[in-house]
């Protein structure tokens, strides 16, 4: 009987635990912080061996196989610099979960924008009436769904750090949102690492699947010229026209894919607003067409989707203030967006966890649409240098009730208060969910 080892006793590792049980691995769950009580419980109705706040050598380092939550970073992590050392394959829930199911994978990656075209694709396809699951960074685990459910396709959202745990897996379509400096800390600060990582997802490609890119983005098109993929190429893009792909035209998005018919429809009457949702639009729509979906259904899917919470999430308008809910802009590039899609004066709330940020492309944006910034965070001496001479009012609070408050305070009629930190949320948060929440909820209470 091979032995699996789990490496994080959270979604993803107890997704794996009950898939590995199923399919008779001996199975050990280890968790060097405390597992939730939920988890706890369905590894003890499931018969599985785990333990927490500690990594038994001796129980790890006997493994045939280790999956590793994607939250471990493997260069500083003891145990598995061990289980590397010592030749044991440490891959990801993808890498274990993908052999075991015959469905469709659409994998999306990308350092923004990737939940919302996830969400989107995951729409389009539901509404077309497919079987298809959700999973990867976001619901429910794939291994666990894989366990479980019997789906014919999957929208998979991956994070580079689940791309850097596979070996052979290859989803039929991919897309690659876009690529901008994210997460350096666990890439050497390199950013030639982190962007290989994210094309971790073609690597296994073959002539008879899809990769669905951004043409527009410098990062994504260097890596073309000088890599080879043997996925099909199928380009998206604000600013050319293309032969073949999707690009919008006279407020018009149109896409063109080989073999199928041609698809348009005017922007105005789609219900995500923005140049970035339109990208999102683009890319989840080209893998509809793919999946050979009516344009009529394709349609009324991208004129109903809600969007995602957390994502310029329109939260409520006070005394003709709009508030804003951006808490998932945790990186310079995704806050570049929601400034430049802001159409009234602006108070700017930001800060948080700094993961090498630089300021210097916001700066256009932040003379023409910030009115005051509200810095919130532990550590804001990088924003203050960089913008403190740019806009009038620029102060610091260390809670988001102060923060909303101190917002209100400076905003006017016809106004927008924009939460878009542009940084983790870590020093005073649980995550960026938690922040989001207690934005709605100070808001709420004004």
């Amino acid at each position: 009987m091979k032995r699996l080892v789990i490496l994080g006793g959270g979604e993803s590792g107890v997704g794996t635990a009950i898939l590995g049980k199923k399919k008779g691995y001996d199975v050990f769950v280890s968790d060097y912080g405390k597992i939730k009580e939920n988890y706890k419980e369905v590894l003890i109705s499931n018969n599985i061996v785990w333990e927490e706040e500690k990594h038994t050598e001796a129980l790890i380092l006997n493994a045939d196989v280790v999956m590793k939550s994607p939250g471990i970073p493997e260069k500083k992590s003891p145990i598995v610099i061990k289980l590397v050392e010592k030749g044991i394959p440490v891959i990801s829930e993808i890498e274990f979960a993908a052999p075991f199911t015959k469905a469709i994978t659409i994998g999306i990656t990308g350092s923004n924008g990737k939940t919302t075209t996830t969400m989107l694709t995951y729409h389009l396809l539901k509404s077309a009436g497919l079987n298809v699951g959700l999973g990867g960074n976001i619901g429910k685990s794939f291994a666990w769904q894989v366990a479980e459910d019997q789906f014919d396709s999957y929208v998979l959202e991956l994070s580079s750090f689940q791309l850097d745990g596979i070996i052979n897996y290859k989803p039929h379509i991919a897309i690659i949102t876009n690529i901008s400096p994210d997460h350096l800390d666990r890439y050497d600060y390199k950013y030639e690492n982190y962007i290989a990582s994210k094309f971790r997802i073609t690597m296994n490609q073959t002539e008879d699947d899809f990769l669905i890119y951004d043409a527009d983005d410098k990062a994504i098109g260097e890596w073309l010229q000088n890599n080879k993929t043997k996925a099909k190429l199928i380009p998206f893009s604000l600013t050319k026209t293309l032969e073949m792909g999707a690009f919008i035209k006279d407020k018009t998005m149109e896409i063109n894919i080989i073999n199928e018919e041609e698809f348009t429809m005017e922007t105005e009457t789609m219900a995500l607003e923005g140049l970035h949702n339109m990208k999102n639009a683009m890319a989840a729509t080209s893998v509809a067409k793919l999946m050979e979906i009516r344009n009529k259904t394709i349609r009324e899917s991208l004129s109903n989707f809600l969007g995602v919470e957390h994502r310029l999430e329109k939260v409520f308008k006070i005394q003709n203030v709009q508030y804003i809910n951006d808490s998932k802009a945790t990186n310079v590039n995704a806050t570049f967006f929601a400034l430049g899609s802001m159409k009234t004066p602006t108070v700017w709330i930001v800060g948080g966890v700094d993961k090498g940020n630089d300021y210097h492309e916001l700066m256009a944006l932040v003379r023409e649409k910030v009115k005051a910034i509200i810095c919130l965070g532990i550590d804001n001496k990088k924003i203050i240098d960089a913008f403190g001479n740019v806009v009038d009012i620029m102060l610091e609070v260390n809670s988001m009730e102060d923060a909303v408050k101190m917002a209100q305070r400076f905003s006017e009629k016809g106004d927008t208060v924009l939460l878009s930190p542009a940084c983790a949320s870590f020093d005073l948060f649980e995550n960026y969910e938690d922040r989001g929440n207690q934005f709605k909820q100070a808001v709420r209470n004004l």
